[in-house]
């Protein structure tokens, strides 16, 4: 064996060396190119990313302002009907369907017509003063009636928000299954309970005659005027002109009701004490007159024979109904 000679193996690494740095110098442009062009490939393909990123965004924004003013046109429609039912209070034509009567308005004063004349007769009978049955006749027949009709279109309403989220979530469920609005409704209108049953029937019959599911709600809350359906009608008129999940909106609105319910009975239970404390300084002064009249009926009454009497017990309603009215409001909470 012989050894490598180190002139040869120097010459031979020296050759190699040169030819190595020939070879670089002569592809060092085009490697520098083909660098280059690489780098801007990749800054043109960032590029278009993110300009799909931004027109992605644009459209979010887009609507989510399309889905913002839909809203805030609803809310502004919806405050314009309020302040118009606030300036001309419900007429007795209106309240009638509200109580969930179907009597005429015609029928309804006649009705009130005729027992105030019955209980004036009544009063004429058994007192012989025209005055005191003309009075009555005029309370019976004109407060009472409208008094049992606002009492029971409150009582409607009551039982329509106690069940009117539980419509709801069966709307949900009816349209995660697949079903398009419409049916829900009418599922609602056939299979739900009083009085939320006949609201929505009333719902179907709109449609039957030519209105959309919007109008026909719309249309509910003159019949049920309650701010949480006029909440309905508006998440139902925003999703017909803007789009959107439909089952997770109307959900939402569950959650929110009920969510109001409960602060409304939070509140009623905390402010129980203060109702119960207005209702006995309300009521003493007439205790206190009817117990003093029962031991003494000689020592009070002065205040019914004698004119100073008459304008004592004048001043006295009116400071008293003056107070009911402060202690009302004050106990009172809109939510």
């Amino acid at each position: 064996m012989f050894g490598l000679d180190p002139t040869v193996l120097l010459l031979s690494l020296s050759i190699a060396v040169a030819v190595g740095g020939v070879a670089y110098a002569l592809l060092f442009s085009q490697i520098e190119r083909q660098k280059k062009t690489e780098s801007r490939l990749r800054k043109v393909q960032a590029a278009e990313t993110d300009r799909a990123k931004v027109r992605q965004a644009r459209d979010r924004m887009n609507e989510m302002s399309k889905r913002r003013k839909s809203v805030q046109d609803s809310l502004k429609e919806l405050e314009r009907k309020k302040q118009e039912k606030s300036a001309s209070k419900a007429s007795v034509k209106m309240r009638l369907p509200q109580a969930g009567l179907s009597i005429t308005p015609l029928q309804f004063h006649l009705g009130g017509a005729a027992f105030g004349l019955l209980a004036g007769l009544v009063v004429l009978v058994m007192t012989g003063q025209m005055l005191a049955a003309l009075g009555t006749a005029i309370a019976m027949g004109l407060g009472l009636p409208r008094w049992g009709l606002a009492f029971l279109v409150r009582r409607r309403t009551g039982r329509f928000l106690d069940e009117f989220p539980n419509a709801l979530d069966a709307m949900v469920r009816a349209v995660k299954s697949g079903l398009p609005l419409t049916d829900a409704v009418r599922m609602i209108a056939s299979e739900g309970r009083e009085p939320v049953k006949s609201e929505f029937r009333r719902v179907v019959e709109a449609q039957q005659i030519g209105l959309g599911v919007p109008e026909a709600c719309q249309r509910m809350a003159q019949t049920m005027p309650l701010a949480e359906v006029s909440f309905f009608a508006i998440v139902v008129t925003i999703q017909a002109q803007a789009g959107g999940n439909l089952s997770e909106a109307i959900g939402n609105l569950s959650k929110v009701l009920r969510e109001r319910r409960k602060m409304k009975a939070k509140v009623q239970a905390m402010s129980m004490e203060a109702k119960a404390s207005a209702t006995i300084i309300g009521a003493l002064p007439f205790i206190v007159a009817l117990l003093v009249y029962l031991t003494t009926p000689s020592y009070i009454a002065i205040l019914f024979s004698d004119t100073r009497g008459h304008l004592i017990l004048a001043a006295s309603g009116v400071w008293m109904s003056l107070g009911i009215l402060v202690m009302r409001q004050m106990i009172n909470f809109d939510i």
